[in-house]
């Protein structure tokens, strides 16, 4: 009977379906965190009889199939904007707009983020709090008083000695034709590129399309608390719809067994 595996196809999409809304609720206070949503795809169909076929002398007007399920058709990140936060930190920055930290990795490659979370290492160089660059590179000097990020990226100290700020460098934003592309490093809040991300594009915070900069905020995640419990629900009822079927299917095959038995 088809109906029993096309209805645990559903059993298990909507499985996954609450996989992934469970992820987005536990990383609602992530910073930067994008939400994923689960998109399904229907699978083939059994044709029992093709539109337009001859059957004696008459037309076949409308043709007779059956659907076999549904399986999961891909994962989508949703690169909608965050809210802001105020923080009172000076290192930490929240893009408005498109756009994406650059980050280089201890491996040499870059990664892409929107957690603008930084902090100081030793040295004075700008970290993300796994200890990894700021690209390109700023340093900040051991005697800064205070630490400024313009919405252009600049980033000034203030030193003693001097009234006029101390530029010590621009924070450049990366943008991709396809983000949803981007593929992330489990564990770090981090992104990279792929072929379907396209490659990276460098710009100026600000600057022919790309988002300002908001120094002292943070990026909230844009997951709605709201829209994932109506999605729960959704994907819930879904998955006793589905199991009802099966039920219906497995009394259906009793009873076709019980009047062979008779």
């Amino acid at each position: 009977m088809r109906a029993l595996y096309t209805a645990a196809s559903g059993m298990m999409a909507q499985q996954y379906a609450i996989d992934t809304i469970s992820n987005n609720l536990a990383n609602v206070s992530t910073t930067g965190f994008r939400a994923n949503v689960a998109r399904f795809q229907d699978l083939i169909y059994q044709e029992l009889n093709a539109p337009g076929e001859p059957i004696g002398a008459a037309i076949v007007p409308v043709g007779q199939e059956v659907g076999l399920g549904v399986k999961v058709g891909s994962s989508e990140k949703i690169f909608t904007q965050g809210t802001l936060v105020q923080t009172g930190n000076n290192l930490d920055v929240a893009i408005e707009g498109d756009g994406f930290f650059q980050i280089t990795l201890p491996d040499g490659r870059i990664a892409y983020t929107r957690d603008g979370s930084f902090k100081e290492d030793a040295n004075g160089a700008v970290v993300t709090a796994d200890g990894y660059f700021l690209n390109p590179a700023i340093t900040i000097p051991s005697n800064a008083v205070s630490v400024n990020i313009g919405t252009d990226g600049t980033m000034t100290a203030l030193v003693p000695g001097s009234d006029v700020p101390q530029q010590l460098g621009q924070i450049q934003l990366a943008r991709f034709t396809n983000n949803a592309g981007l593929t992330p490093i489990t564990g770090h809040n981090l992104y990279l590129q792929t072929a379907a991300s396209g490659p990276p594009v460098q710009q100026v915070p600000g600057v022919n399309g790309a988002g300002i900069l908001q120094g002292g905020y943070l990026e909230q995640s844009n997951v709605s608390v709201v829209q994932e419990i109506v999605n729960m629900i959704v994907a819930q009822r879904a998955f006793e719809a589905n199991s009802k079927a099966i039920q219906t299917s497995d009394s259906m095959l009793a009873t076709a067994v019980a009047m062979k038995s008779q």
